[in-house]
């Protein structure tokens, strides 16, 4: 979706009018993509079911039937803005839990899983608590990194496009 912007810059053919307002979109594309789907107050957390209101609209997460836990960071210029646990359950809804209230809710039901367990990465077992913390270390880093690295290929693909690189 990022390279949208691009594609529309390149069609045509490096237009200044056309270009800049692609960059605006790209930029802000990145910035508030992984904000869709975290969860906002007020949430509610129960043995079964994690329901928040999300920029997207009302999402609901089957705590019972997990299929994958991530974490995700974002940056500000201060240092780690914020960490998100992106659970998904099998039915493919996905909810970006940031609450105390939420954790507590996922680690309990992670716990409780039986038969299938759902996936979890080990920067979210580490961030939950139940993993070494040099986990989190590493995902931190690698979450910057990779976050820099695509603005600043963004920023060289848009200076190409627009023919001002």
């Amino acid at each position: 979706m990022a390279a949208l912007p691009l594609a529309l810059g390149a069609l045509s053919g490096g237009s200044l009018p056309v270009t800049a307002p692609a960059l605006v979109a790209g930029s802000t594309a990145l910035v508030f993509l992984p904000d869709l789907c975290q969860e906002r107050p007020p949430a509610r957390h129960s043995r079964t079911r994690s329901t928040a209101r999300t920029l997207t609209g009302r999402r609901s997460v089957d705590l019972t039937r997990l299929a994958s836990v991530r974490l995700w960071t974002t940056f500000s210029p201060g240092g780690v803005q914020q960490r998100a646990l992106l659970v998904r359950d099998v039915y493919g809804v996905r909810l970006g839990i940031t609450s105390a209230a939420g954790r507590r809710a996922l680690r309990t039901a992670l716990a409780r899983q039986q038969g299938r367990r759902a996936r979890v990465s080990p920067a979210a077992r580490a961030c939950l608590g139940d993993g070494p913390g040099w986990w989190l270390v590493r995902h931190t880093v690698m979450m910057f990194l990779s976050q820099v690295v695509a603005a600043c290929l963004y920023a060289i693909g848009f200076l190409e496009v627009s023919g001002l690189g």
